[in-house]
């Protein structure tokens, strides 16, 4: 740990789902703009090694860095908020801490010690809490505890946090705990109880929080400030308000007028560097609550009852529509209730069509039919990773012929596997971290949808898939007027697929949300809102 990097841990109480996740981001912005660099990181409770493969029912879109790990949800606001990368260092799980413990033991490094929980899981913890710090690169390293306090899971990584205060000095050092001030309708008054609580397990474990943010639907009165500053032995104005908010992309400005970082600057005796004034932020927000026009658009996938399952797209959206004053409507609809004879009655307000990515053959019909219905009515449609593939394999059904085409995954006796796996994938037992994960170049043809898009021939961009594009079948499909428009130089793999003599048909085997930025827009989701507008224009 670098001597001068200073450590601000965020934990959680009464319920999860609080936005412990927006609340790091949102002060890290803050913190940003006043000249500081910092990161943020997640220790997650759960024990798989990362969410690699868990469900998105279960834990929403796994988001993938630029080095190829796959990591909580989180870590896409942090980079969303921040226009920072992230890495596998800023993820941490129960299970990959246990696996580095337990790995160590059978090579013997614990020289025949008892191995415990106290002092060689905490240990291991606290290693990780301070990697990023190696690099003496961040003035600021935020780390948020997954879970709430009190939950079992969470135990370690609460006294490892105890125990940090005392390796790095208490000036270093700083908690904040995020509660729920939940509000009674019947008796009209605002509840401090579950807060005490939460706060009383906290000091039990022999934690005192620095500052406490309040979530809740209602103000905080005067007396509530003051009674929760008196029960959890917190000062005055260390009690922060944060209520809902219309955006998340509201909460850096709100978080600002209650004076969060400022109480953060003062514990941390630290002085602002500049004090900017998040003059693009507010020109974002200012387009975003101004929009000059609509459109509605369909993403159709099959986790839709989750929309946390597509967080990344549902943020691309919103970033994207905000330069061109544009308010985006999505509707969410379920690819398993898309058949042919109700596809026109389903999709026919559409302006714009977003197939999205998913795995296996669940739903996959009717993502082929709405790729159809968009080709041939002519709407705006982008694809993205099996949505790139489900548009491949409807196009060589119905356009070039080959009626029982399909892509191994879903069939593997197909007789035209369009889509296959990559040689290297084949002999694949393990199904974590194995996929084609993270950063690859990609080559844009010249003249093409995309390559208008990023205004340059040469990008890079992330993946996470198993299945490709079969090259054997290239030359048909150029043939019959789909187009190639991306390719991996080094393995000639297709990345980007476009149809000619359409407003806009672009399919990307690659995630572009996983690069979107409320400053940096991702380009390809700027130009098709683009074409939907002006698509529009024309009907």
């Amino acid at each position: 740990m670098a001597p001068s990097t200073k450590y601000i841990f965020i934990t959680g109480g009464v319920t999860s789902s609080l936005g412990k996740g927006i609340i790091a981001a949102s002060l890290a912005k803050l913190l940003q703009a006043k000249g500081f660099s910092v990161a943020i990181q997640k220790f997650d409770p759960y024990l798989n090694i990362d969410p690699g493969t868990l469900n998105p029912y279960e834990h929403g879109e796994c988001y993938v860095t630029e080095d190829g790990a796959e990591t909580d949800l989180d870590l896409g606001h942090y980079e969303r908020f921040l226009n920072t990368t992230t890495s596998q260092l800023n993820n941490v799980t129960t299970g990959r801490i246990y696996n580095n413990v337990i790995t160590k033991e059978r090579r013997g490094e614990y020289l025949g010690k008892t191995v415990q929980v106290i002092p060689h899981i905490t240990d291991e913890i606290k290693r990780n809490f301070f990697k990023l710090g190696e690099e003496e690169k961040y003035d600021v390293i935020i780390t948020e505890i997954g879970g709430c306090v009190g939950d079992i899971e969470s135990l370690p990584f609460i006294e490892a946090v105890r125990q940090a205060k005392w390796d790095i000095g208490s000036n270093n050092f700083l908690v904040i705990h995020l509660t729920l001030i939940p509000y009674l309708a019947a008796a009209k008054e605002l509840k401090t109880k579950p807060t005490q609580h939460s706060v009383k397990q906290l000091l039990e474990a022999g934690i005192q929080p620095d500052i406490l943010v309040c979530r809740s639907e209602h103000h905080l009165p005067l007396e509530v400030k003051k009674k929760l500053a008196l029960f959890c032995n917190v000062e005055f104005n260390c009690v922060i308000e944060a209520m809902d908010a219309d955006t998340i992309y509201d909460v850096p400005l709100l978080m600002k007028k209650e004076k969060l970082d400022e109480r953060v600057l003062s514990k941390l005796k630290l002085s602002s560097k500049n004090n900017t004034e998040l003059e693009q932020w507010k020109d974002f927000l200012g387009r975003l609550k101004n929009p000059t026009q609509e459109i509605n658009v369909g993403l159709v996938g099959k986790y839709v009852s989750l929309p946390d399952a597509y967080k990344s797209i549902i943020e691309s959206f919103i970033h994207a529509g905000a330069p061109s004053e544009c308010k985006v409507n999505l509707n969410l609809i379920s690819s398993e209730e898309l058949h042919p004879e109700s596809i026109n009655k389903k999709l026919e307000d559409l302006d714009g069509i977003l197939v999205a990515p998913g795995f296996g053959e669940r739903g996959l019909e009717g993502k082929i039919e709405t790729v159809k219905f968009a080709r041939e009515n002519k709407i705006p449609f982008f694809g993205i990773c099996l949505g790139m593939q489900v548009a491949v394999i409807e196009f060589a059904r119905n356009v070039i012929g080959l009626e029982k085409a399909n892509s191994t995954e879903m069939d593997i006796n197909t007789p035209h596997p369009v889509i296959d796996l990559m040689e290297e994938q084949k002999n694949i037992v393990q199904m974590g971290g194995t996929m084609r994960l993270g950063s690859y170049p990609c080559e844009i043809k010249k003249g093409s949808k995309a390559a208008q898009a990023y205004g340059k021939t040469k990008n890079m961009e992330r993946h996470r898939h198993r299945y490709e594009f079969n090259n054997k079948y290239l030359e048909l499909f150029q043939e019959n007027g789909m187009i190639p428009s991306g390719i991996n130089p080094e393995s000639g793999l297709v990345e980007i697929i476009e149809l000619k003599n359409h407003p806009w048909f672009v399919g990307t085997q690659f995630h572009p949300e996983y690069k979107s930025t409320v400053l940096n827009p991702h380009p390809l989701f700027v130009k098709f809102i683009e074409a939907i507008i002006e698509n529009k224009k024309n009907k």
